[in-house]
């Protein structure tokens, strides 16, 4: 893929970072590179761009302080480097075109980056009247403020792990990273209290060694909160702490997303399904018909997250399998999925 130039100034950019990196998918959106891509993003997703790594350790993630793994990696997907004043120019003119629905930024952990955020954020809402979201450890509640404060729209505070355990060997204590599961939490609710309630998200990554009645368990803790839970796959990147931990089975996973679909929309609680001793889900807690008609939609099974969210294959190749699918849920595709439910 080829970089393309663009020499055109982006007023009011004298407080932007210098640069700003993009996924690949959004890069190609944006006329930024040249390539073809299987699904566009219906979102365009941004990433602070800092000389060195994340602060933190976060063991499952190419951006972490220790990690061997390319920079310009997250998860799977690569985020080539452009200038922050030409990602604003291209921004602006596909979010009036309609092909972006949605900003979201992924903020790293070093010292300057909420005053970066902001001011990305801020330049960006000058221009055109696009939704928001910022991924981030905020690490403090004055730093959410000042993300409501620059425009943002929606926060996401990744717990990542279902369980305190779990946390503290992910990105935690153990892991020698700054997170720990208590201020995560209570940063959750900060958050509610700043951006309300259907404004605040979390993202648990299954795969890292929980249960299937963990993982529900603490997506029920989440709603309850009033945050919605979004789900990734675990991808295991080449010089990350985890690289050598599997991909999650399948199956598991489509259980899990059709769990979560159904507490995330009221339709069942964690304490109307039933788990084997293994913990796995073996009754979601609703009437057989009633599943059926929800499994037929491929509702579950899409991308979750923020809305018009797709994030295509930032979990998978597009030759699949599709942990999460990007778009409408082809026939035959719905079949292979009943199968994995084992429905």
């Amino acid at each position: 893929m080829k970089h393309l130039a663009n020499n055109k100034a982006f007023e009011n950019c004298t407080s932007l970072p210098r640069q700003t990196r993009l996924s690949t998918g959004t890069a190609i959106v944006l006329g930024l590179l040249k390539g073809k891509i299987d699904v566009a993003p219906t979102t365009a997703y941004l990433m602070t761009y800092s000389d060195s790594k994340c602060n933190a350790n976060c063991a499952f993630c190419p951006q972490a302080r220790k990690s061997a793994s390319n920079a310009e990696l997250l998860s799977r997907v690569a985020w080539p480097v452009f200038a922050t004043e030409i990602v604003l120019q291209q921004l602006e003119k596909a979010i009036s075109a309609g092909e972006i629905k949605r900003v979201c930024i992924q903020a790293l952990n070093y010292p300057s980056v909420f005053s970066e955020v902001c001011s990305i954020v801020e330049t960006l809402k000058k221009h055109v009247n696009v939704p928001v979201s910022v991924s981030c450890q905020p690490l403090n509640s004055q730093n959410i403020w000042f993300l409501a404060e620059a425009g943002v729209d929606r926060i996401g505070i990744a717990l990542d792990a279902a369980t305190e355990n779990l946390f503290e060997k992910a990105k935690g204590h153990t892991a020698g990273g700054p997170y720990r599961w208590r201020d995560v939490h209570k940063l959750l609710r900060v958050a509610l209290g700043i951006f309300g309630e259907g404004n605040v998200s979390t993202h648990l990554i299954v795969g890292l060694g929980e249960t299937e009645k963990e993982t529900i368990t603490t997506v029920q803790e989440c709603v309850d909160m009033g945050v919605l839970p979004a789900l990734f796959a675990f991808t295991p990147i080449k010089g990350t702490a985890m690289a050598s931990l599997p991909k999650p089975e399948i199956g598991v996973y489509r259980r899990i997303q059709l769990a979560r679909y159904l507490v995330v929309n009221g339709q069942a609680t964690v304490k109307d399904m039933r788990f084997d001793s293994r913990g796995r889900i073996v009754d979601f807690g609703i009437s057989h018909s009633t599943l059926s008609y929800i499994v037929e939609t491929g509702l579950p099974f899409l991308t979750s997250g923020c809305p018009s969210c797709n994030r295509p294959f930032y979990n998978e190749k597009p030759g699949g399998p599709l942990y999460n699918y990007p778009r409408n849920i082809r026939l035959e595709e719905l079949k292979t999925i009943k199968r994995e439910v084992k429905f």
